[in-house]
């Protein structure tokens, strides 16, 4: 469903980002230790930084982001910079709003901004940096909560989810960054269940949104 929205030329970089974000969650599930943790994210950080400078390791992530990604002006600089949202949670399920909500915009802002850069061979428009920005910080918290066994901070992700969710979608989104609404919508259904995934009423939703952008 997602994959069939972004064009051939971009799907590679689109799959090589979508791997290193799960790289990263698959750190923080399956790390009982933070110590082990930061260390962890500290490697991907260094290495993710040499991109911009030397070719990749043997490491299949990091020569998809070489390959695919960084043609396309996202720097790996930038793709270290999301590891600092993945590193508020290494501490515990102490999740208050403003953490909530500075993980949302490194790791989901962070990813999306790199998404559409693949998407547009570059910087996208000024014009919907705000949309992008609440957009992904909607995706990353609506993904959070599906993962929170706080019942607590998982209601917290999902309050601030619904307000991003309405600026995500407040302009029409231009054609070639519509896959990242794609992305938004459908990261919500799985959260809420309305519409529910796999439903004609969210194949509809999706059709509307690709041919509209509203």
């Amino acid at each position: 469903m997602i994959r069939s929205a972004v064009p051939p030329p971009a799907r590679a970089g689109w799959h090589a980002l979508r791997e290193l974000d799960a790289t990263f969650g698959g750190i923080l599930r399956n790390t009982r230790e933070p110590m082990i943790g930061q260390m962890r994210l500290t490697w991907w950080h260094e290495a993710l930084t040499a991109l911009d400078v030397a070719p990749p390791p043997a490491q299949p992530v990091l020569q998809g982001l070489a390959g695919y990604v960084l043609p396309r002006g996202v720097r790996g600089d930038a793709l270290a910079d999301m590891i600092d949202g993945w590193e508020l949670l290494l501490d515990g399920p102490a999740l208050e709003d403003a953490t909530l909500s500075r993980f949302a915009t490194i790791r989901g802002g962070g990813l999306f901004r790199a998404l559409a850069g693949v998407l547009v061979d570059g910087r996208p428009d000024d014009v919907v940096a705000s949309t992008l920005s609440a957009a992904g910080e909607c995706w990353a918290l609506d993904d959070l909560g599906t993962r929170l066994s706080d019942a607590t901070a998982a209601r917290r992700a999902a309050r601030l989810a619904d307000e991003r969710y309405e600026a995500a979608f407040d302009l029409r989104w231009p054609r070639a960054l519509r896959p990242l609404g794609v992305l938004t919508i459908v990261g919500r259904a799985h959260r809420t269940g309305d519409p529910a995934p796999g439903s004609p009423a969210l194949a509809l939703r999706l059709i509307r949104f690709r041919i509209t952008g509203k």
